[in-house]
């Protein structure tokens, strides 16, 4: 990653005390891969739903590198997990493709509150962490990537 770029992370307001835990997870993640933190721009959504148009939106800037989205769908009695989980799995991998960098899921899908709160930070780790070692990894993989036949 240049130094001029920037790596996005878009976090969703609903859930907030599970979706900040995941921010905070994924901003240690980028810092232990040496990112400044005037290299980390912070974008808020109403909610996880939301969360595909501004990686789209983000994906696009020349400028950055890589989008990392933290949000957390908690099941409740009707069907709306299942249309809010997959509507945001689905556009948020049509942006990383649409783009051509990485656009990772760090979107929690639980059955509980607890299971969401043992996932952003607590006994299971921090997926928002995780999304952002993804996404650190994935840049080096592309990097890789282009430069197979320049060395020939």
């Amino acid at each position: 990653m240049t130094k001029s770029n920037h790596i996005v992370i878009v976090c969703a307001r609903f859930n907030e005390t599970v979706t900040q835990s995941l921010l905070k997870g994924a901003q240690g993640a980028l810092q232990e891969h040496g990112v400044a933190a005037s290299q980390i721009d912070v974008v808020w959504v109403p909610g996880s739903f939301e969360l595909p148009l501004a990686a789209q939106q983000a994906a696009a800037r020349n400028d950055v590198s890589a989008v990392i989205c933290v949000g957390a769908v908690i099941r409740g009695e009707t069907p709306h997990f299942e249309y809010v989980s997959q509507a945001a799995a689905m556009g948020i991998l049509r942006a990383s493709l649409d783009h051509h960098k990485p656009v990772t899921f760090g979107v929690l899908t639980t059955d509980t509150p607890d299971q969401a709160f043992q996932r952003a930070g607590g006994r299971v780790g921090n997926k928002g962490a995780d999304a952002a070692h993804a996404a650190m990894e994935m840049i080096k993989v592309l990097e890789q990537i282009r430069s197979i036949g320049s060395n020939l």
